[in-house]
């Protein structure tokens, strides 16, 4: 299979969907992603110029962990201190950098990585008449993949800003950036935030 690689045409019929940039995994929260902070400008420059198309999602985790079935119930019990009883509420806000841009920036909420396990993500992208899915955020490897994987299931273009995600695993950063290079050709394409620039111009 090709390499994915940067699009050979316009981005056009996208929105920036902007994975979980949220204070509780940024510098001293309790999921700290530290080098959340190097890709913020990367990220910002994105938002600031496609506003009214950008989506950002908030991880929301449960009140108490028996509010999650099966699995979701072990993981919050084991990060009991990560669930809304113990958080303060401002954890779950997106950093104040990004946050200063809603509206006309929305938020959608999600209770589990992808952000599609909130259906109304997809009916909205469906109402906008989008086709392709400019991809930032955190975490390269857990909420980003699973976001990913949902929009290609779903038939959209994905298109990864590669320096606006993060991770606070590298390891865990580079081996997602080389699987989405070679095995998503035709499904996803690969950009810096300054090629992204060049794309997409509406």
């Amino acid at each position: 299979m090709s390499d994915a690689k940067s699009p050979d045409s316009q981005i056009r019929r996208a929105v920036h969907l902007c994975i979980d940039m949220q204070n509780i995994f940024a510098s001293g929260g309790l999921w700290e992603t530290p080098w959340m902070e190097k890709v913020l400008p990367a990220i910002a420059s994105i938002v600031s110029r496609h506003q009214a198309r950008t989506i950002f999602t908030r991880f929301i985790p449960p009140q108490d962990p028996e509010d999650r079935p099966g699995q979701w119930q072990v993981y919050f019990q084991r990060w009991r201190q990560a669930t809304r009883s113990h958080l303060p509420p401002s954890a779950l806000d997106l950093v104040p950098a990004l946050a200063r841009h809603v509206p006309p920036a929305r938020i959608v909420d999600k209770p589990a990585y992808s952000a599609f396990s909130n259906p109304a993500l997809a009916g909205l992208l469906v109402e906008k008449g989008v086709g392709t899915v400019v991809m930032s955020g955190a975490e390269t490897d857990v909420c980003v993949l699973s976001t990913v994987l949902s929009a290609v299931d779903l038939g959209f273009r994905v298109v990864i800003v590669e320096d606006a995600l993060c991770s606070s695993s590298d390891v865990g950063h580079d081996a997602l950036v080389t699987m989405y290079r070679i095995r998503f050709h035709g499904q996803v394409d690969l950009v810096t935030a300054e090629e992204l620039a060049g794309f997409w111009r509406e």
